[in-house]
């Protein structure tokens, strides 16, 4: 792992907290801090969060949840106990709490997992059911690891049929934490068939569990969810944190057909679709290109 110097460290942030500057340098920047992790790049991030932009804030949250660093736990708590910040910001942070998975963080969870916010109270009990779970796996058996190295807020399900996930995933009167086990098996399997029981799982369930199928089919990154993820961000009557998923999982797909659909939704009347929009097609334009690394802010500084 690379070490930066702190003067590196600051110089990146200072792009992260730059108003002045295009969104999608800003994200690269923070994606960077999260990539060289430390306590110098916590800092840089919490500074942010006073931003207008409710999407980079929901992505700071992120960050520090998959940097799983005990010292941002203060940031986070104060962010999820914040009710002046965005629905979408207060779950991520109450995501990422779950992510890191200290003892202490449990009380705060439980204090806001019948929120008055359904997205917040939600993600809340879903963090407390993988702390749960975390405790009470087996000291011999070791947490598998994200084919996707990333963080999830659960583990995937030990059932391998499709047809049995697939009726897990839509199964609304089943515990949000094991269909969310059910949509990782989904998406670890990353079959044809898995691929479009996923996409069946955006017309269902709450706004955090349509959102979630959305980042998922992103990590996939495969053209079989392009109709569902199209369907549900060209839908002004979705949730906007769903529409936001959606649009960021069209520009990790990055094929063709996907720079023409965000393109559209450049001037949406929602300003998370709108940015969502607009770092889609960066990650397009990435994922199109010779570019070495999305998070490649060190190289510029």
């Amino acid at each position: 792992m690379y070490v930066a110097s702190e003067d590196k460290i600051e110089a990146i942030g200072q792009v992260l907290n730059d108003k002045s500057r295009p969104l999608k340098e800003r994200f690269r920047a923070l994606f960077t801090l999260r990539n060289l992790g430390g306590a110098a790049a916590i800092q840089c991030i919490e500074q942010c969060f006073s931003d207008p932009s409710a999407l980079l804030k929901h992505e700071l949250a992120y960050c520090l949840g998959q940097m799983q660093d005990f010292m941002a736990v203060p940031v986070l708590k104060r962010i999820l106990s914040d009710r002046n910040q965005e629905p979408m910001v207060r779950h991520e942070a109450g995501e990422a709490l779950g992510a890191i998975a200290s003892p202490d963080v449990k009380e705060i969870l439980e204090e806001y997992a019948d929120d008055s916010v359904i997205e917040v109270a939600e993600t809340c009990q879903l963090a407390l059911d993988r702390i749960k779970w975390l405790a009470e796996l087996p000291k011999s058996e070791k947490l598998s690891e994200s084919p996707y190295a990333s963080v999830d807020p659960a583990p995937p399900s030990e059932e391998t049929d499709v047809t049995v996930l697939k009726q897990m995933l839509q199964d609304e009167n089943l515990n949000l934490f094991n269909r969310y086990r059910a949509m990782f098996a989904l998406r670890n399997l990353n079959t044809p068939e898995s691929i479009l029981a996923l996409g069946e799982g955006l017309k269902t369930g709450s706004a955090l569990f349509r959102h979630e199928v959305g980042f998922v089919l992103g990590q996939l990154q495969q053209d079989a969810g392009i109709p569902y993820l199209q369907a549900s961000l060209e839908d002004h009557s979705e949730n906007e944190m769903v529409r936001h998923e959606c649009a960021e999982a069209l520009g990790a797909i990055g094929s063709p057909v996907c720079f023409d659909i965000l393109r559209k939704y450049l001037d949406d009347d929602k300003q998370v679709v709108r940015e969502s929009c607009e770092i889609a097609l960066d990650m397009c334009e990435y994922e199109n290109s010779p570019e070495f690394q999305y998070a490649d802010t060190l190289l510029k500084v």
